[in-house]
């Protein structure tokens, strides 16, 4: 059984903080690549640590938050199904100070990298 309010070290987040940043993570992707399928360079970034702050999920049911989680990516995984071929190379901006364009086939593929690396973190510890 996973232990949600498990820190690896203090000031880091607990793995219930983790899935809600990776909630956090998806709401802002989803949108990306809806917005990608007709709009080129917008910028869409968020504060990851405010979020998770602002949005209390240390104090939420996990199972909300993990039903809302799985919800979330099976809309992801609807639009990236279907997506038009001709639109993965249109970018958009995540940068926070500075321009950082990326393609939705990047954007994509590091989504899933990120997914990962926390779900290995809320695995592994």
């Amino acid at each position: 059984m996973v232990d949600w309010t498990f820190r690896a070290s203090p000031g880091k987040w607990s793995k219930k903080e983790i899935i809600g940043h990776l909630i956090d993570s998806a709401q802002v992707n989803l949108q990306r690549f809806v917005r990608c399928t007709y709009q080129e360079n917008f910028k869409l970034v968020y504060a990851q640590v405010k979020w998770v702050h602002a949005q209390h999920y240390e104090q939420a049911d996990i199972n909300e938050l993990l039903d809302l989680w799985r919800l979330l990516n099976r809309q992801i995984t609807r639009v990236l199904a279907d997506y038009p071929a001709g639109r993965l190379q249109v970018k958009c901006d995540t940068g926070r100070e500075t321009e950082s364009l990326h393609t939705v086939e990047w954007l994509a593929k590091d989504y899933l990298d990120h997914l990962n690396h926390h779900l290995s973190q809320i695995l592994t510890t």
